[in-house]
């Protein structure tokens, strides 16, 4: 029988936490640079405020949640001497995109797209694990 424990500690963590920082980071930059455009364009901020209002606006939610999931499943791709995806190492960066967005909340920028709540949570696992589908039974 196998111990989870043991294969949680073997994973790639400082990798999956730098993939993880830089997908934060540029969904940060995105996020920014849409908050800007509102703040200093009225147009901008009319039609933000149209695209996130009601149904429209949760599904947007959620396609940018799924969106930082695939984008940390790229950024591993393209890592790939240093990450070897599989199941688990796919479970472990979903928790580094997690702690990711928790701290990107910590930051004074308002929130447009992804915050921490269970609609971004659920779009991340969506995102990483949809991205990833490729990687879900390689074991070694």
């Amino acid at each position: 029988m196998s111990d989870p424990l043991r294969s949680f500690k073997q994973q790639p963590w400082l990798p999956l936490i730098k993939v993880a920082g830089l997908a934060t980071l540029i969904t940060l930059l995105v996020e920014g640079s849409l908050s800007l455009a509102a703040t200093y364009s009225e147009v901008a901020a009319r039609a933000l405020s149209l695209l996130l209002s009601n149904l429209l606006g949760t599904i947007i939610l959620l396609l940018a949640s799924v969106g930082v999931g695939a984008l940390g499943v790229y950024c591993c791709e393209q890592f790939q001497n240093e990450v070897r995806l599989n199941q688990g190492s796919l479970w472990a960066l979903t928790l580094c995109l997690i702690v990711g967005i928790g701290l990107k909340s910590l930051i004074p920028v308002a929130p447009v797209l992804v915050q921490l709540d269970s609609t971004s949570l659920m779009g991340i696992v969506v995102g990483v694990f949809w991205k990833g589908r490729p990687y879900w039974r390689r074991f070694w």
